[in-house]
């Protein structure tokens, strides 16, 4: 296994271009296991990660995220009031015991799921979102198959596995990474509730206390699930930042909370003693244009973003740009202009086109005559 790891590891570099001088990932006592960067989702090692495995509460990082895309569509409110169902208050687990008819707002509900894994708020969300948990069960399954999860099928909202058919309700680790990383990407405010160590709701009367211990014990962790059956073991996706790079840790299967806290916790070690993220500059320059409408057109990174690279290299990185001296119009937008290079010393780790900002149109024969006649005019 511990060979497998390696090798997964530098096939990952070599993909990406990435220099070798990177110690060998950890290998963890896991079923499967991944580390993925969130900027630019790419894999820094990961074993058995297509493994369809039972992922126990994990699910509600899917829930979360469905949730929080209804709020930024403006199809639900934080404040709106949410009310628990008989089938709601029924569910197991982990929970924060509705009473059926019981009234909670989003936030409160939302603050339970993502500290204390709630059930009951899980599912009193799904209802109030689809009308039914296998209306939204249904949800999640689009959702899963729009971000290219290949091992994932969902049979609940809640990971519990007494329900029935949940002999079915699958993922991976890569898939779990996958949809953790739209979720931080995309709706960061999720933060705001995943890094609470301890809090409250009805009104301070009932305590929570995260489940994720590594929110209080490892720095920069940003959350962001656990998850625990005897079906499924130990399993978590840990995500945390430093240095302005953010990483999310899978691991599924664990024997032991303390194995799945110590694995992702040797993970993140990992990359981040290892890996450091570069982001690409957003310079404007001007190249002058000849019989242009315009005198110069602006030049700018024809991609953004970030790339990873070896930490060791962080400090001896450049960026050098070479631009046309002249060119003539028509000039298209999106038109290549020169490049941006990015390099560690001698070595190239990047080439960027350097791209039109907006086209400028060739000047008519009219304009052009016109403003010949101009600066005769003013020379005399």
């Amino acid at each position: 296994m511990k060979r497998l790891v390696i090798w997964l590891t530098v096939l990952t570099l070599l993909a990406a271009g990435l220099p070798m001088a990177v110690a060998a990932a950890p290998e963890v006592p896991a079923k499967s296991a991944i580390l993925m960067e969130v900027a630019t989702g790419q894999i820094l090692c990961e074993q058995q990660a297509d493994t369809p495995l039972a992922p126990a509460s994990v699910t509600k990082v899917m829930t979360m995220l469905l949730i929080m895309e209804a709020i930024d569509h403006g199809k639900l409110r934080w404040e709106d009031t949410v009310t628990a169902s008989e089938t709601a208050a029924a569910k197991g687990g982990s929970q924060i015991y509705l009473k059926e008819g019981e009234t909670m707002s989003v936030a409160d509900m939302v603050k339970s799921i993502a500290v204390s894994s709630a059930n009951d708020c899980a599912c009193a969300m799904a209802e109030h979102l689809a009308g039914s948990e296998q209306a939204f069960v249904e949800q999640m399954n689009r959702r899963a198959q729009e971000l290219g999860m290949k091992n994932t099928h969902f049979v609940n909202c809640t990971g519990l596995d007494d329900d029935p058919g949940a002999s079915e309700h699958k993922t991976s680790a890569r898939d779990i990474a996958i949809m953790s990383r739209e979720l931080l990407l995309n709706h960061p405010k999720i933060k705001e509730y995943t890094t609470i160590w301890m809090d409250t709701v009805r009104n301070g009367t009932f305590g929570l206390s995260n489940t994720n211990k590594l929110v209080r014990f490892y720095s920069g962790a940003t959350g962001l699930k656990t998850g625990f059956t005897a079906q499924a073991g130990y399993c978590l996706s840990a995500s945390a930042q430093r240095d302005g790079m953010e990483l999310i840790a899978v691991v599924m299967g664990c024997e032991t909370s303390k194995e799945r806290f110590a694995a992702c916790k040797s993970l993140l070690d990992h990359g981040f003693a290892n890996y450091a993220l570069i982001s690409f500059p957003d310079d404007v320059q001007e190249v002058p244009v000849k019989l242009g409408q315009q005198d110069y057109v602006q030049a700018v990174p024809g991609q953004t973003g970030a790339m990873l690279i070896d930490k060791s290299q962080k400090s001896s990185v450049n960026f050098h740009t070479e631009l046309e001296e002249l060119v003539e119009a028509p000039v298209r937008k999106g038109q290549r202009l020169g490049t941006l290079t990015l390099r560690s010393g001698e070595q190239v780790l990047s080439e960027i086109p350097m791209v039109a900002q907006q086209s400028v149109d060739r000047l008519t024969f009219w304009e052009l005559f016109t403003r010949v006649l101009r600066r005769v005019c003013m020379a005399a």
